[in-house]
């Protein structure tokens, strides 16, 4: 595969990109991953302390910092939750789509792929009126034919692939179909920090909010240098506990202090890269 172009012209003289996003999985990231986990109230009551403590927490913090951010949420929690999901759009948040019950698109077929998409879009415009523009696969694992399918169904973007440190624009099917492609990697997500439930899933470790604050403040340096978008992705269960928040306040308060960094939502970021014109890349899944 060549090298393609990417988006490196940011607004109002800006020399760099950051979002704060927010998957606001609750107890769908746990019920997809193993089916009777619902029987265990532990386990849900640590899922659901994301949107009924977690997201009113962080919801201040963004506040405080002056951060609009996009939540990536999916159909099921919308409707177990809508009274928060209201909340965040209230506030002047994206709302993004994250699947149905966060399904791994691992291994499924079209036609479950497409039922994914289309309950997660059904939900989200019941509860918010919105229909969202931008899409992230559950456990950032997308198919070869994904992009064609946000495509088909209006979507800007995409934030699920690791293979740039820009945002650009990624062919959809036909080659004058695309999507703008927003990267993340797995060292901006708090996931792999905080995330432990015995016995479900998880990464299996609790670090230090010092040590993911660390981290984190030196990959936004280094993206910031490079000219770069830095996407850092939370989860309301995990990032919403208080430690953890004061240390993604701290993030969130070295972001904005940088007056060369455009901070914004992952919609406004993508209708900026789509006003640039960018020649679409196709990526071809490997032969061997």
């Amino acid at each position: 595969m060549t090298q393609f172009e990417v988006c490196r012209d940011w607004p109002e003289g800006k020399t760099a990109a950051a979002c704060f996003t927010f998957d606001m999985d609750a107890e769908s990231a746990a019920l997809s991953a193993v089916p009777g986990v619902a029987d265990r109230m532990s386990v849900m009551s640590h899922q659901s302390y994301g949107p009924l403590v977690g997201v009113p927490r962080i919801l201040r913090l963004l506040d405080t910092h002056g951060i609009r951010a996009t939540f990536f949420v999916p159909g099921y929690t919308a409707h177990r939750y809508p009274g928060v999901l209201r909340s965040v759009v209230g506030a002047g948040h994206e709302i993004a789509h994250h699947g149905y019950l966060h399904e791994t698109l691992v291994g499924v077929d079209e036609e479950a792929e497409i039922d994914y998409l289309d309950r997660g879009l059904a939900a989200l415009e019941e509860v918010t009126g919105i229909r969202p523009v931008g899409y992230r696969a559950p456990m950032w694992e997308l198919n070869y034919r994904s992009p064609r399918l946000l495509h088909e169904r209006g979507f800007l973007y995409d934030s699920s692939l690791m293979n740039a440190d820009t945002p650009y624009e990624l062919v959809a099917g036909e080659p004058a179909s695309s999507i703008v492609e927003i990267p993340i990697h797995w060292a901006l997500d708090d996931w792999e920090q905080y995330c432990y439930v015995p016995d479900a899933f998880g990464s299996g470790l609790i670090e230090s909010p010092a040590k993911a604050r660390e981290m984190w403040i030196l990959e936004f340096d280094a993206m910031v240098a490079e000219g770069g978008c830095f996407v850092h992705t939370s989860h309301p269960f995990l990032s919403g506990r208080p430690s953890r928040a004061a240390a993604l306040g701290e993030l969130m308060a070295h972001a904005v202090r940088n007056e060369n960094v455009w901070v914004t939502t992952m919609e406004d970021l993508a209708r900026h890269v789509r006003s640039q014109s960018l020649q679409p890349v196709e990526l071809v899944k490997p032969e061997f």
